[in-house]
């Protein structure tokens, strides 16, 4: 299949792209690499790279038409929670208008089928365990709230359009794919697995923290549901291949159902890493709800999918691999092989 990757160079978009390439799809990546990097794609000489914003509605046409794009993947984004509080606007703009142009280019370009990089914070501190997607979406950070905007937007643009879409629904993203020389570099890292390794060897006390330790939770910290990147990587493509026959706007949850608390994420990287971790503790992060935990029947009887990587110490085994062999991200890889 002749299939957009937006935001391929990123660290879910890589993994993504690393998956189709060696299944055989014709992939082309569309990414301004303002967060992503040009080197986790330089094993794919056959993906084609443009360097461009997806706001672009023009280029965006142009290219959708030229390359014969079949179906999109929309992964590019700006994802983090804390600066979605101090920069709303910014967040609308990156994601709900650049996803507006998006799909107008692919209406005006005939392409039929989307998956939607969509995100558990739409639900947001909904407490129930495990959250379903037959809950309300009622987000606690601009980020959800622009995520959750743009799922309404495809349930219209399908009702319009015919435009069919997949919204999946991530919980918490983590890992790495030891087949290929890619995996997690974010500037800054927020994320807490990539965060508690880069703290290996430093010193405790200022570089890692735990934001909140008085939860209403088994520890006092946050749970989270983690899932494995590959495990998303192949989710990605059965959710575009189950849009050829079922004609709709749809939403999953794509997690493990399992949570972790922030401590047994602690004590999982220290046994793995073979290093005691201590972090400090620190006040609750605005926008931060205290219990993410999926509900994956729907995905598992809808796609017949289930996640096989997603155990945490393999999780965390495979991004210490990552880490230990790049130990600066991307900076000592080439761009090209």
């Amino acid at each position: 299949m002749r299939v957009l990757v937006t935001g391929g160079a990123g660290y879910i978009g890589s993994h993504l792209v690393a998956y189709l390439a060696q299944k055989g799809d014709e992939v082309t990546v569309v990414d301004n690499l303002r967060q992503g990097h040009a080197q986790a794609l330089a094993l794919f000489p056959s993906v084609i790279v443009v360097m461009e914003d997806v706001s672009n509605l023009d280029a965006m046409t142009k290219l959708l038409t030229t390359r014969g794009i079949e179906g999109v993947y929309h992964l590019a984004a700006s994802s983090l929670v804390s600066e979605s509080m101090t920069n709303p606007l910014a967040y609308y703009q990156n994601n709900v208008v650049a996803t507006t142009s998006l799909l107008s280019a692919m209406v005006q370009a005939h392409v039929p089928r989307l998956v939607f990089s969509s995100t558990a914070a739409v639900y947001g501190d909904a407490g129930s365990d495990p959250l379903t997607e037959a809950l309300p979406l009622l987000p606690t950070n601009p980020y959800g709230e622009t995520k959750r905007a743009i799922e309404q937007m495809l349930h219209w643009a399908w009702r319009a359009y015919g435009l069919r879409s997949v919204a999946l629904r991530y919980f918490n993203a983590a890992g790495a794919d030891s087949r290929w020389a890619i995996g997690e570099d974010h500037n800054p890292e927020t994320h807490l697995i990539p965060t508690l390794l880069k703290s290996v060897g430093q010193p405790q006390s200022t570089s890692v923290k735990i934001y909140g330790t008085d939860y209403p939770t088994k520890d006092g910290t946050a749970i989270r549901d983690y899932i494995h990147v590959k495990d998303l990587a192949h989710v990605h493509d059965l959710a575009l291949q189950w849009l050829i026959d079922e004609d709709g706007a749809f939403a999953f949850n794509v997690g493990s159902g399992q949570g972790y608390s922030v401590r047994e994420v602690v004590d999982m990287v220290s046994r793995v890493t073979g290093t005691k971790l201590d972090p400090a503790p620190a006040p609750r992060r605005q926008g931060d709800p205290p219990h993410l935990v999926a509900a994956v029947g729907r995905i598992r009887q809808e796609l017949g999918w289930t996640a096989q990587y997603s155990d945490l110490e393999n999780i965390v085994e495979s991004a210490w691999h990552w880490h230990r062999t790049h130990p600066h991200g991307f900076a000592n890889v080439h761009e090209a092989p």
